[in-house]
């Protein structure tokens, strides 16, 4: 436990800590794909809403056309003002066609559209659904600053489970990479404010709807590092917060395959490196990788201390294969394809909302594929 304050406020949690928050002028956003579908940390998120009675839930879904029906049937078992909003029909990508949005789908996508309905609240909040350990009282947290002087707020926790050290792609590759950027660039109050996010690569964040309102989002895995560099534009060091979640439980991903953390790291590397090149960061693409393979080297000399001060494990040597791994991940950005931000694209929310339950409908009739098929 301590007090130290970062370059952004930081407000810790000294126990179990409720403090009074506007849950009933909030819309919360928990994006699911399939695999959510009846699982127990799902369950335990939605029943610890049921007690919080926030004003709306928006649940974003990614999953194919013959599980929505179902899908929706379990989530209306729920004794909330809940919205599913599946992501994949054929209207939904006809309108994001029609409005020139088409493009890569993700996270990031089923967020954004999200997004849209809940900014009939005052406030919103988003956060995952695989959090085992979940209360409502993290949402009670991410809510008390933005009624307290601030316009954003970020969920930080620790990933300590089973005797050992995750969090391994904020650890390993995000952590280090903004280490090394901020080294060749030190002047640069951006990468000090990326930097001082306890656990930058969190789903959970909160802000009123007018900052909501002004976010472009990343459309995949680089969400929530785009997010906090829109939230940096939006509301600056001294709007934003980050509060202190306790220790989560998550599922854990593989390092490699096609949704492991090799791939992530991509996108997550990507979005870091747009940002960080729009607030005028200067990066030397041939130098970076082996700047950020020796940071994360020195890393991990000090992850293997704390573990052994803690009577952890650490495998010392997987965790170097990792850094070498995720070195590999690190060039230009390419293209920018990130959603614009709502208040400035040519689309209805509740346009989108009526053409995701017709699509939803049909489905569970039986009468549609999702929008690849």
């Amino acid at each position: 436990m301590e007090y130290v304050q970062e370059r952004v406020a930081t407000l810790h949690s000294f126990g179990d800590a409720a403090p009074d928050a506007p849950t009933d002028r909030a819309a919360v956003v928990v994006p699911m794909t399939e695999r959510e579908y009846a699982g127990l940390a799902a369950e335990r998120v939605l029943s610890e809403l049921e007690s919080l009675d926030p004003a709306r839930v928006v649940v974003p879904l990614r999953a194919p056309a013959e599980r929505v029906g179902a899908f929706r049937e379990w989530l209306d078992g729920f004794d909330l003002p809940l919205e599913t909003l599946w992501c994949d029909g054929p209207r939904v990508d006809g309108l994001l066609s029609d409005a020139g949005l088409d493009g890569e789908r993700g996270k990031g996508r089923d967020v954004w559209l999200a997004l849209g309905r809940a900014l009939r609240e005052e406030y919103v909040v988003v956060h995952d659904a695989d959090t085992k350990s979940y209360s409502r009282n993290y949402v009670r947290r991410l809510l008390f600053p933005l009624a307290n002087g601030f316009d954003f707020s970020k969920g930080y926790y620790a990933r300590v489970e089973n005797g050992q050290l995750y969090g391994r792609l904020f650890r390993l590759f995000y952590s280090p990479l903004v280490r090394a950027l901020h080294d060749a660039n030190p002047g640069s109050e951006f990468l000090a404010y990326m930097a001082s996010f306890r656990y930058a690569l969190a789903g959970e964040f909160a802000a009123t709807s007018d900052v909501v309102g002004s976010l472009p989002l990343q459309r995949t895995w680089g969400l929530e590092v785009g997010t906090l560099a829109a939230a940096y534009d939006a509301v600056g060091v001294d709007g934003a917060a980050q509060v202190d979640l306790g220790s989560y439980e998550h599922d854990h991903r593989a390092v490699s395959g096609p949704t492991g953390l090799s791939d992530m790291s991509r996108s997550v590397g990507a979005a870091l490196l747009r940002a960080a090149e729009d607030h005028g960061v200067r990066v030397d693409y041939d130098a970076l990788p082996e700047a950020y393979r020796r940071t994360g080297e020195s890393f991990i000399d000090r992850y293997a201390a704390d573990a052994a001060f803690n009577g952890l494990s650490y495998d010392r040597s997987g965790e170097r294969r990792q850094v070498r791994t995720y070195a590999e991940s690190i060039a230009p950005p390419g293209p920018d394809t990130r959603l614009p931000s709502w208040d400035g694209v040519d689309l209805s929310p509740a346009a989108v909302a009526e053409a995701a339950d017709a699509d939803a409908r049909d489905a569970a009739n039986g009468d549609v594929k999702d929008a690849d098929g």
